[in-house]
């Protein structure tokens, strides 16, 4: 009995002592769908329940494999069945808090993909531990959908850290605001009035459109948009578009940009063009009491005066004329100095009627010149 006895103590002295709350590493041995047996180097094997390995319902035999090596945390040295009861969860989580922990006082960038997207903001998981960013402070500029950031990676600090009420918060505002602000200084730095740059539009109002310079933003007036006319950015331009630009000017950390580069200048040979005498051909772009605006080509306007478009009396354009409506006329005057062309409908008419006057009484020369001839002939016989 005592030699038994012997056996038993030498046996039991060659497992090692555990205790509740230790840490140990272990060996899976046999995994099913909702827990796992591990060999701990304890005289009963370690149970690793499904809800203990994580807080989300997964199939174990998809996450481990015999021969696994684990770290867990010992929950029961020794449970009504005589088995101890693991966790790997918790071990994770205080590893993941003391991560947290040290970015927090270190005020560490942490890098982690978007795992839930919520009504008020999103979530990342670091090391087992999740990480709230409210959406305020998700980026520099309000989202209006969040959706678009789950399943990407992402970097952000950690502004909250209190482990007793598992209150995690992130900022990844204040990176982005921070990177701007640099990216800010060295475009500056470098951008001078009559470059031309390289923009994103990233947003469209009916005065214009913002155009992101890469750390800057820059204002495209409506006036700015053509040499023509622009009625509504919104159905020339998109969000996201790139755009070549020409900086008009900076006035502090204002820039105001233009699509209107001078060498497209259409006035530079409009001269010659557009001289007087020439009939032209344009449509009537808008409307005044005093006359009708009439486009020749996109950036040239001509005037069609209310006294230019008919002999008749006409009390105002829009009795005989509406926008959209293609008119034909001679140019009467051009001023590029004021860049100012008249047209003159009236002008026109008259040189086809004297057109047509001259022909007919060459046609009547020439008949009667003809009937003379005839009549000679005939007395000549």
């Amino acid at each position: 009995m005592s030699e038994e006895q012997t056996f038993e103590q030498m046996l039991d002295a060659s497992f090692k002592t555990i205790h509740t709350g230790e840490v140990v590493e272990g060996t899976v041995i046999d995994v099913k769908p909702e827990e796992a047996v591990l060999n701990i180097g304890y005289k009963s094997d370690g149970i690793l329940s499904r809800q203990e390995y994580s807080n989300e319902n997964v199939d174990l035999t998809t996450k481990l494999h015999e021969g696994d090596k684990l770290e867990v945390k010992v929950l029961k040295v020794n449970d009504s069945e005589g088995q101890v009861l693991l966790s790997y969860k918790r071990v994770a989580l205080e590893r993941g808090n003391k991560r947290i922990e040290e970015a927090y006082n270190n005020h560490e960038v942490l890098k982690a993909p978007v795992t839930q997207v919520l009504s008020g903001g999103i979530c990342v998981v670091i090391e087992g531990v999740r990480v709230f960013i409210p959406a305020s402070l998700v980026s520099d500029t309000y989202e209006r959908d969040l959706n678009k950031y789950l399943g990407q990676e992402i970097e952000l600090v950690i502004t909250e850290y209190n482990p007793r009420r598992r209150r995690y918060i992130g900022d990844r505002k204040q990176l982005l605001v921070a990177k701007r602000e640099e990216m800010q200084k060295e475009l500056f730095e470098k951008l001078q009035v009559g470059d031309v740059v390289e923009g994103t539009v990233k947003n469209i109002t009916d005065f214009g459109a913002f155009v992101d310079l890469g750390g800057a933003d820059g204002l495209l007036h409506i006036s700015e948009m053509s040499w023509g006319r622009v009625e509504n950015p919104k159905k020339v331009f998109k969000v996201g578009q790139k755009l070549r630009v020409l900086v008009k000017d900076i006035n502090g950390k204002k820039i105001a940009l233009s699509l209107k580069f001078p060498d497209e200048n259409p006035w530079i040979n409009a001269e010659e063009k557009y001289a007087v005498g020439k009939v032209v051909t344009g449509k009537v772009a808008r409307m005044a009491d005093f006359g009708a605006f009439v486009e020749l080509e996109p950036g040239i306007d001509a005037l069609l005066h209310v006294s230019q478009i008919s002999r008749e009396h006409i009390e105002k354009p829009s009795d005989v004329l509406k926008v959209g409506d293609e008119v034909t006329a001679k140019i009467v005057d051009f001023n590029p100095d004021s860049q100012k062309i008249s047209l003159s409908i009236k002008a026109l008419k008259a040189d086809e009627e004297k057109a047509k006057r001259e022909k007919e009484d060459s046609e009547d020369a020439v008949t009667v010149d003809i009937d003379a001839m005839i009549a000679s002939q005939k007395n000549e016989q």
